[in-house]
């Protein structure tokens, strides 16, 4: 039976956490923790973000009827503005997010150490409902309780859901998030720096067309739906978007014009 805290002194040990503590934590992550593609699924969402709206964009000023440098400028300017913009934002988010959490990780450790007992204490219930019984789930948090490092660490996540060594980087974030949509923007003007006039615009559609559909597939991969229903979907969708904006240009041409 483990002593509360007024019967046993709470020391931090310096060293090694002995194998015992290791292999009941890391038996613990295994059970919580997978490969959830959070980079790939950021991947994917940015590229398609760039595409949809780039598209648009492209679409929007081709069918305006103005010259194909024009076009691919604005082309360009879509691209730079958007990738520039979704890479500030995402620093921000991830930045404060990160922040937010760190306070959450340092009144987890004031408390830790101003109660360890009580703490324990949830850490036996936790360990109980995980499957263990009684005895187990107190010998397993006396344990951890031993050594400060490996409380917090794991009080952090069991009671937190959190992983302290996986908070987020604000500029891994941010540069993702540039890269990505860039990629997906880039696909509705490449044929304008080498094209013009129709044969651009109809070069254009079929690399934005074909793009639409297999990140559409790829996000149906990531969610667990048919891949080929998620891409019609996609460009579906992402059609309609570029055809509205396209006709809304050809009208406010023809009008200025």
């Amino acid at each position: 039976m483990s002593l509360t805290s007024s019967e046993r002194p709470y020391t931090a040990r310096t060293g090694t956490v002995n194998a015992e503590t290791r292999n009941l934590t890391e038996r613990v992550e295994r059970a919580r923790h997978g490969d959830r593609s959070g980079a790939l699924r950021a991947a994917v969402f940015g590229v398609n973000d760039g595409l949809v709206s780039n598209t648009a964009l492209v679409m929007g000023f081709a069918g305006s009827g103005v010259a194909g440098t024009a076009v691919l400028f604005a082309g360009i300017a879509g691209l730079l503005a958007g990738a520039f913009s979704m890479a500030a934002g995402e620093y921000i988010s991830m930045r404060s997010q990160r922040e937010a959490y760190e306070r959450e990780i340092a009144v987890a450790a004031g408390r830790l150490r101003a109660d360890p007992g009580a703490h324990e204490a949830e850490l036996v219930q936790v360990y109980r409902d995980k499957g263990l019984d009684a005895d187990d789930a107190r010998h397993v948090a006396t344990t951890i309780m031993r050594d400060h490092d490996t409380a917090l660490n794991t009080v952090v996540r069991e009671e937190l859901g959190l992983d302290p060594d996986e908070l987020g980087s604000p500029w891994s974030a941010a540069f993702s998030s540039l890269a990505s949509f860039a990629v997906g923007a880039l696909a509705a003007v490449l044929p304008f720096l080498f094209l013009t006039g129709t044969a651009a615009l109809l070069l254009a559609v079929a690399l934005a067309g074909s793009a639409l559909f297999a990140v559409g597939g790829a996000i149906g991969l990531l969610t667990g739906r048919a891949p080929l229903r998620s891409g019609a979907r996609q460009l579906f969708v992402g059609a309609l978007a570029a055809a509205a904006v396209f006709g809304i240009g050809h009208v406010i041409g023809a009008r200025v014009g």
